[in-house]
C-alpha cells in the first residue's frame, strides 16, 4: 500500500476501514477512513496516526515513503483512539521521536497508553520542520476536551483533526475524485452526530482559523479538501450558527398503525403551511441519518403509543441520543395514540421541554383517530405554526 501525495512532500498515510458501519451508535454504510499524515523535511512528521487495527497499513504507506524509525516528530490532535491506535507502536519504531500534543492531550494520552514521550503545545505556538512550519491551534471541545489543529503556513495547508470530516470509505484522497452530493451529505451527517453539540466551540474554531491563507483542509476522517474549501467552511459557519430551514420532521414509531395516521394528519398540517415536512418512521429510518435532517429543520414533532404505561423503546433511544447531540433553538410536537393510560405523549413532551425546545399542544388520540379527528389534528396543527 503507498502514500497519496498531496503536496510536493507531504503525503496521505492512513488506513481505509471498508466495513466500519457504526461508529458509537451513529450508522457508517459508507464506512470510513483514519487520515494520518506524513511531512518530509528536515525534521520528518506524522500527523496523527490510525485506528489500532489499521496500524500495519498506516506502517505500509509511511514506509513507501521513509523507514518509519526516521520520524522525528508525531503530532497527536486528538485523543481518541480512531487518531491514536497507532501511536505505542510508533513510539516504539521510532523512541526518539517527540509526540506534541495539546495540554489535555498530555492528560490524556498516558491514560489510555502508559507513559510516553510527551509534550504540551501552547495555543499558536509554531515550531520549524525545516523549510516548514507547523502551528498549532487549540480547539478544546471540538469535539473531546483535547482536541487542537495544525496549520502548515508554507503550504496553507490546515490538519483539521476531526472538524470538517466525514465518515467515507474510499480510495479517492481529494474531494474532486469523488461525489460532491456524497462528501456534503456525509459532511453534514458527522457534523450532526457528532460535532453538534459543541456549535460555540466550533465559532470560536472558525474565528481563530479565519485569519489563516487555506488552500487544503486535511481531515482526520474522509476526503482532503482543496477544491471546496470555503464551500465546506461556509456550510460549517451555518451549522454553527443553528440557522434552520422552512422543514419540518415527523418522527414517530406505531403499534397499530394510529399513531402514523396522526403523523400523516401532521404532515399534511406543515404541508398546508408549505413546510418541508418528512414522515421518518423510527422502524424504517436509523436515529444517525435522522439527527442529519434535523440539523436544519425548524420543527421536530415525536409521536409514540404508550406500551405498558411508557413510550415505545424505539423513540426513547431516539429521544436520548437527540437530547444528548443537544439541538437548540426548535419548535416541538408531542403526539401519539393510546388505549387506556396515555402516559407516553407526556413523556415524550418531558423530553422535549428539557431540550429546551418551543412546544405546541401536544395531540393525543385513544384507540384509532376517525377521518374527522385527523381532521381536525391537521387544522389545529396547521393554525398553530
Amino acid at each position: 500500500m503507498k502514500a497519496v501525495i498531496i503536496k510536493d512532500g507531504i503525503y496521505w498515510v492512513g488506513g481505509i476501514d471498508w466495513n466500519l458501519r457504526n461508529f458509537h451508535g451513529y450508522l457508517t454504510q459508507r464506512g470510513s477512513t483514519y487520515n494520518a499524515y506524513l511531512i518530509i523535511d528536515e525534521k520528518s512528521t506524522l500527523i496523527d496516526t490510525v485506528k489500532y487495527y489499521l496500524t500495519d497499513e498506516m506502517l505500509e504507506r509511511i514506509s513507501s515513503v521513509i523507514d518509519p524509525s526516521k520520524i522525528d516528530i508525531v503530532v497527536s490532535n486528538h485523543v481518541e483512539m480512531d487518531h491514536s491506535g497507532a501511536l505505542k507502536k510508533i513510539a516504539e519504531i521510532a523512541p526518539a521521536a517527540e509526540i506534541i500534543t495539546s495540554p489535555n492531550g498530555e492528560k490524556g494520552l498516558p491514560l489510555h497508553y502508559g507513559p510516553l514521550k510527551l509534550r504540551a503545545a501552547r495555543n499558536g505556538e509554531k515550531i520549524s520542520l525545516g523549510s516548514r512550519t507547523l502551528e498549532f491551534i487549540l480547539t478544546p471541545m471540538v469535539h473531546w476536551p483535547d482536541n487542537m489543529m495544525a496549520y502548515c503556513p508554507e503550504e496553507k495547508i490546515l490538519f483539521s483533526n476531526d472538524a470538517f470530516g466525514q465518515h467515507i470509505a474510499t480510495c479517492e484522497r481529494f474531494e474532486e475524485e469523488y461525489s460532491f452530493d456524497i462528501i456534503m451529505d456525509e459532511a453534514k451527517k458527522y457534523y450532526a452526530n457528532i460535532v453538534l453539540p459543541y456549535g460555540a466551540q466550533v465559532k470560536k474554531a472558525l474565528e481563530a482559523s479565519s485569519t489563516l491563507h487555506i488552500e487544503v483542509i486535511a481531515p482526520s476522517h474522509g476526503i482532503i479538501w482543496r477544491s471546496h474549501v470555503k464551500d465546506i467552511i461556509r456550510e460549517y459557519d451555518k451549522w454553527s450558527s443553528n440557522t434552520t430551514d422552512k422543514k419540518a420532521l415527523i418522527v414517530y414509531d406505531t403499534m397499530w398503525k394510529s399513531t402514523e395516521m396522526m403523523a400523516i394528519a401532521i404532515y399534511n398540517a406543515f404541508e398546508k403551511k408549505d413546510y418541508f415536512p418528512k414522515l421518518l418512521s423510527l422502524q424504517h429510518n436509523h436515529i444517525s441519518d435522522i439527527m442529519t435532517e434535523l440539523l436544519t429543520a425548524e420543527y421536530i414533532c415525536v409521536g409514540s403509543p404508550t406500551l405498558n404505561n411508557n413510550m415505545l423503546p424505539t423513540v426513547s433511544a431516539f429521544l436520548t441520543y437527540m437530547k444528548g447531540l443537544a439541538p437548540k433553538g426548535r419548535k416541538a410536537l408531542a403526539f401519539g395514540s393510546y388505549g387506556w393510560g396515555g402516559q407516553s405523549i407526556k413523556q415524550v413532551e418531558e423530553v422535549l421541554a428539557s431540550c429546551g425546545f418551543e412546544l405546541l399542544e401536544s395531540v393525543k388520540v385513544q384507540y384509532v383517530p376517525t377521518e374527522k379527528a385527523l381532521a381536525e389534528i391537521t387544522e389545529k396543527i396547521a393554525h398553530a405554526i
